[in-house]
C-alpha cells in the first residue's frame, strides 16, 4: 500500500487532525481507513496533552503508530515460528508413518 500525492490515480480527500489532504492510493477504502487511524491517534494524543503543539502531537502519534507496527510484526514472527514448528512436527510424524508402513510391507 502506497499513499502519495502523485497524479497517477484518483484523488481521495481525507481529513486528518482538522486538515484536509488529497491523497492517492491503490485502494480508496483502505486509504480512508489508514487516514482515520492516523486521525484517531492524533486526536487521542492531543486529548491527553492539549497544551502541546501540533508537531509534538504528530511526533508522539508517529511513535505510537510505529510501536503498534513493531509489536504486530513481532506477533506475526512468533506466529510464523509456531506454524513452522508445527509443520516440522507434522512432517516428521508423516515421515514416521510412511516408514512404518513401508517396513510392514517389505517385512
Amino acid at each position: 500500500m502506497t499513499i502519495s500525492y502523485s497524479m497517477s490515480t484518483k484523488s481521495i480527500k481525507v481529513k486528518i487532525f482538522g486538515n484536509e489532504y488529497p491523497l492517492r492510493g491503490e485502494n480508496e477504502d483502505f486509504t480512508k481507513q489508514i487516514a482515520e487511524y492516523v486521525d484517531t491517534m492524533l486526536t487521542k494524543i492531543h486529548d491527553k496533552i492539549p497544551e502541546q503543539p501540533p508537531l509534538t502531537v504528530a511526533v508522539l502519534s508517529a511513535l505510537n503508530i510505529t510501536e503498534d507496527l513493531f509489536k504486530e510484526r513481532d506477533r506475526r514472527q512468533q506466529d510464523v515460528g509456531s506454524l513452522e514448528r508445527e509443520i516440522v512436527k507434522l512432517s516428521n510424524y508423516l515421515d514416521n508413518c510412511l516408514m512404518s508402513e513401508t517396513a510392514e510391507q517389505s517385512g
